[in-house]
């Protein structure tokens, strides 16, 4: 039966079932063939679209506004201070009003509820660009990525989420593997574990697509035969700069190391959202070691900058498949 998203909004995995999910991956692979080829696509000329952004990003505003560009639609940027959405002006409202000049709606900040709100009241797709529970978006470019290094299919693949796997992208990685039958691994402290409602929900889904899910606070079990091994920074954007000496103290067992790489599978890879400190280059990842004495965090910089390392690779690819969620369900 074929797959036919117009129309719906893209606010968590969850909502989507298997075959629309290999949808979007799908149809992700399609439009980075024409970018690449330099085939035009303007197949949405005449829309327009709004960002609202309460969380400031590199790499999903500029996949959002390169992608709208390439379909051809109008693209406005409203910044944290450009819009009065829950200050002097209800989400809702903020909702209805905009539902009336734009095509579609980008939501990226802070808890799910409002881009929910945003959903129930705008009468447009309403797209998640990340929110405090899930970053659906970075998910399909995630898939894509791994599909793309493991052409002969991915299902059955060993997926391990290594740090504080109760965050935004793990809830959302053990979705999407969930989802597609990958065995998910989340591997951190016993207390950063993801919850046990989401836990149980994923689980269920598991039983019908093949996937597994287990959780462990032991690396090498983890990490002994993975294909994947991602990670994320320890401090989330919004969380308060106070916790990365605790941080710092639970997480570090989980820093990818070149040591743990060599116990996962030959043709193994390692993925990250980004952005990383896996060195000292940056205001904070030079603060953090003046304090700290830790000159990587996350991740080992000689793993970050390995040949195994597919983040610029994952990095572009949410062009693309931004602009496929864009596309599927604006057409």
């Amino acid at each position: 039966m074929p797959v036919n998203l117009s129309g719906r909004h893209f606010l968590k995995l969850l909502d989507f079932t298997s075959d629309e999910v290999r949808y979007l991956i799908d149809l992700s692979s399609q439009f980075k063939a024409l970018k690449l080829t330099g085939t035009p696509h303007r197949y949405l000329e005449g829309k327009n679209i709004v960002l609202l952004f309460e969380k400031t990003s590199t790499r999903t505003r500029c996949a959002f506004e390169v992608a709208g560009s390439d379909l051809g639609m109008g693209v406005t940027y409203l910044d944290p201070g450009s819009s009065q959405m829950g200050k002097k002006e209800s989400i809702e409202d903020t909702a209805r009003v905009l539902g009336r000049m734009y095509d579609g709606i980008e939501y990226r900040g802070f808890a799910q509820e409002i881009v929910e709100d945003l959903a129930a009241n705008a009468g447009v797709p309403v797209w998640n660009g990340l929110t405090t529970e899930f970053h659906p978006t970075q998910m399909i470019a995630d898939m894509l990525t791994v599909q793309e290094n493991f052409p002969q299919g991915i299902k059955g693949l060993k997926f391990v989420f290594m740090g504080d796997a109760r965050n935004n992208v793990a809830n959302s990685l053990m979705v999407v593997c969930s989802k597609l039958g990958l065995h998910f691994v989340a591997c951190g402290p016993k207390d950063l574990m993801p919850a046990d409602e989401l836990v149980a929900q994923c689980r269920e889904i598991a039983e019908e697509t093949g996937a597994s899910i287990t959780l462990t606070d032991d690396p090498v079990e983890a990490c002994t035969g993975a294909h994947v091994v991602y990670t994320d920074i320890w401090v989330s954007m919004g969380e308060p700069a106070e916790l990365w000496e605790k941080r710092i103290k639970e997480l570090s067992p989980y820093r990818v190391t070149e040591k743990l790489m060599a116990l996962t599978d030959s043709e193994s890879i390692f993925m990250h959202c980004l952005p990383s400190f896996h060195d000292t280059k940056t205001t904070i990842g030079a603060d953090i070691a003046e304090r700290f004495g830790v000159t990587e965090m996350e991740v080992e910089d000689a793993v970050f900058e390995s040949s195994k390392s597919r983040v610029f690779d994952e990095a572009e690819n949410r062009m693309h498949t931004i602009k496929a969620v864009m596309y599927a369900t604006l057409k």
